[in-house]
């Protein structure tokens, strides 16, 4: 690298993988932003840029190499980051420390372990570190590439099993090995090893009574609530069996349960009734948390819940690998927490590329014009939420509305500046009193649902925009 490389580099400013210091008295603080950049994505440390943006660089002496390498041993595992020397005058010269992301993940730096956020480094909590430690051994060791004790090839849907194959020779994602022979094909898709059963294979074709008996976590929760909360169910029902039997339970309760949207399209006079939300971003969204969720959890589940304005559907465990929400919406490597499990979804056609999931629910959402899907992450659990592409009064709120405070609400969403009581009332889609509709708006007030604005004959009723 040049003076002109340095240069260049430092008008970019600093980032998340780019840190200056103004000259090796602050090596500590550049060993710190070190060990962060390990522990994320890597990057480049350079001594002598003055905080302006100044190049001057610094003399260097052999016992400056020689603190500057002794600071960095401070990084626990040890690690040798390559340090080069950058003239930048006669007698002065910048140094550059430059690191990938480190294969040995967590590191920590006098004791305490960092990570790069932005241009800043923020100390790991506990929790951090175990997760990203467990994230390092995923690799080779984790739940699903276990040995599934007390089971065997004949406990398993010899049918589901040879079904899948089947359909992954037929769209051409897999070549015919000749044979239907169970243990070949579990062979063939990394299921058994050494002739034992792996845990993901039971996952996915295991025998649907015995694994509702034994494995708790093979669970769908599946609910439709009255409102907006869980105070009521319409309908609650629990499914338990393989990962297969799971989704197509899922995908029946959907199709029983899911709000009917109707329009008219521009060329027709035919009014048009479907799903309030695509069948085929929700199978995206079912799909990625059958590949993503944690299985190691006894009490773990997948949940389907639909209220009268969002769906949501969680699975429990988080997101890894330094993956954000934001990031899924975004061109993204996929690396899945369970890539066997994942690999035999792609096979049978359910994903269809992998790291292509959340950006094409957002994409099927966008074209049935609803708004992007969100992706909320509490550490124990994801969830996937679709909302619809208007408002949808709800059906209780505290206690049930009636049919004409659902309609008062609905006439006030598509008036923004709000309506005075004398425009409210021939706006009803039936013939009420005054009496009626003012007792009406006294309940959704008092239910924080609107608001009025103004005195008298000239107050303005509202529907409150964050319910």
């Amino acid at each position: 690298m040049t003076p002109d490389d340095i240069a260049a580099l430092v008008v970019g400013g600093e980032s998340e993988t780019l840190e200056f210091k103004k000259s090796t008295a602050e090596q500590q603080e550049a060993a710190k932003t070190v060990c962060a950049m390990l522990n994320n994505r890597g990057g480049m440390v350079i001594i002598g840029v003055s905080p302006d943006g100044k190049v001057d660089g610094q003399q260097i002496g052999n016992r400056t190499i020689e603190d500057l390498s002794a600071e960095l041993q401070r990084i626990d595992p040890p690690v040798f980051p390559s340090i080069d020397r950058i003239p930048i005058a006669a007698d002065r010269e910048a140094l550059l420390i430059r690191v990938n992301h480190g294969a040995m993940a967590p590191y920590r730096h006098r004791e305490k372990a960092y990570r790069r956020v932005g241009n800043t480094n923020r100390q790991m909590s506990r929790d951090d570190e175990n997760r990203m430690f467990l994230e390092r051994v995923h690799g080779h060791q984790r739940w699903e590439n276990q040995p599934a004790e007390g089971w065997s090839v004949k406990d398993l849907d010899i049918a589901e099993l040879q079904r899948t194959v089947n359909e992954a020779i037929r769209s051409g994602r897999l070549t015919d090995i000749g044979t239907r022979e169970p243990e070949e094909l579990l062979l063939g898709l990394g299921l058994l090893k050494d002739g034992v059963l792996l845990r993901a294979a039971v996952v996915l074709f295991g025998n649907e009574q015995r694994v509702g008996v034994e494995w708790t976590q093979c669970l769908l929760r599946a609910a439709r609530f009255r409102g907006v909360d869980r105070t009521e169910f319409l309908d609650n029902q629990q499914f338990r069996g393989n990962a297969f039997a799971l989704l197509s339970h899922a995908e029946r309760f959907l199709r029983g349960n899911l709000p009917i949207a109707g329009h008219i399209p521009a060329d027709s006079f035919v009014r048009m009734d479907e799903p309030l939300y695509p069948p085929e971003a929700l199978r995206e969204a079912l799909a990625n948390a059958f590949c993503h969720r944690d299985y190691s959890s006894g009490s773990g589940s997948i949940s389907v819940g639909i209220y009268d304005d969002r769906l949501e559907i969680t699975s429990t465990g988080s997101l890894h690998f330094g993956i954000t929400s934001e990031m899924l919406f975004l061109p993204h490597d996929s690396q899945p927490w369970n890539p066997l499990i994942a690999n035999v979804f792609y096979l049978r056609g359910i994903i269809e590329r992998w790291g292509r999931g959340t950006i094409r629910m957002a994409e099927l959402a966008a074209a049935a014009g609803l708004p992007m899907p969100e992706i909320e992450d509490n550490g124990n659990s994801v969830t996937v939420r679709f909302r619809p592409s208007h408002y949808i009064p709800p059906q209780r709120v505290g206690h049930d509305l009636s049919e004409r405070q659902r309609d008062i609400l609905l006439i006030l969403d598509g008036a923004p500046y709000g309506l005075a009581f004398r425009e409210i009332l021939p706006l009803l889609s039936k013939p009420y009193t005054e009496q009626q509709v003012r007792y009406d708006l006294s309940v959704l007030r008092d239910l924080n649902l609107v608001v009025s604005r103004g005195r008298a004959r000239g107050a303005r009723w509202e529907r409150v925009r964050n319910n």
